[in-house]
């Protein structure tokens, strides 16, 4: 490892960042660097206008990798190497404003269903009963759940803040049923190894085979809608909207610093928006 990079990872460390957040701003220097075939320090500010103008108009990158590059660039130059360049400060990413695809209970059911594995059945029947993202659903503790208050502690998610979701009883009797199968002392979900004593496991499994596990069985299950692990997510928010649950206190359950960021679900609750298509109707119902 270079000391510059080494550099670059410590400001992150210092900064908070997730170690998964460090890999991929790690990652996107190194396709800068890969461009010009020369370390970052060594590029013009010219080099690196084009590099941006290579990623929008060559590679008509997507958005979240155009923002993805220019954070991670413009924290090793204006951080790590104390370098003011004018180009970072006039590229701007056009703003998107897409509504996340969201499941019926039907098909969350259906998708459930087929995941082969007991294991991974077991973790993302967990992130939708409790509106976990993938990190913090293989990365639960046993200590973490709760079962005299039926809450489930997340501990040091996203922004390094914990928080208490509710814990269906359905998923208190999954979790106890599926730790009975490997009595791990620390993880719910243990790395699972060819040939090893999950018991034995030094880490919680990998969430790649988590998103693999659920792209094959959404491919079987017969639902064709583009949904990923972070979609059981949105439809866990989405569906106790439906079901009357308070919108702060759903923010409070997702993690959300801003109700801003939760109230976008509103947008895709059908249960919601019937009493006001009702409403409306009914404003020209006297007229003749």
């Amino acid at each position: 490892m270079t000391p510059l990079r080494q550099r670059y990872i410590e400001d992150m460390q210092l900064r908070g960042f997730a170690s998964s957040t460090q890999q991929v701003y790690v990652n996107a220097v190194r396709q800068l660097a890969a461009h010009y075939g020369k370390s970052p320090d060594k590029l013009s500010d010219e080099q690196l206008r084009h590099y941006f103008l290579y990623l929008k108009n060559d590679k008509q990158a997507a958005r979240s990798t155009c923002t993805v590059a220019i954070c991670s660039i413009k924290l090793l130059f204006e951080q790590t190497l104390k370098r003011n360049w004018p180009t970072l400060r006039m590229i701007r990413p056009p703003k998107e404003k897409k509504l996340p695809v969201v499941l019926s209970r039907q098909e969350v059911h259906q998708i459930l269903n087929c995941v082969r594995s007991e294991h991974q059945r077991g973790c993302l029947t967990t992130i939708y009963s409790c509106g976990l993202r993938t990190g913090e659903g293989v990365r639960l503790q046993v200590r973490d759940v709760d079962s005299g208050r039926m809450v489930v502690h997340v501990r040091q998610a996203k922004g390094q803040k914990d928080r208490y979701v509710p814990l269906p009883e359905k998923t208190l009797t999954l979790l106890r049923a599926h730790w009975l199968t490997h009595r791990h002392p620390v993880w719910l979900f243990p790395s699972r190894v060819q040939g090893s004593d999950l018991a034995r496991a030094t880490k919680p499994m990998a969430t790649a085979g988590v998103l693999k596990a659920f792209h094959l069985a959404r491919k079987a299950s017969g639902v064709t809608k583009k949904a990923t692990v972070r979609t059981l997510r949105h439809s866990y928010a989405t569906h106790l909207l439906e079901a009357g649950v308070n919108l702060r206190l759903i923010q409070l359950y997702l993690g959300h610093t801003y109700v801003s960021t939760t109230v976008r679900y509103t947008h895709l609750t059908h249960d919601i928006e019937d009493p006001a298509r009702a409403a409306i109707n009914g404003l020209l119902e006297d007229l003749p």
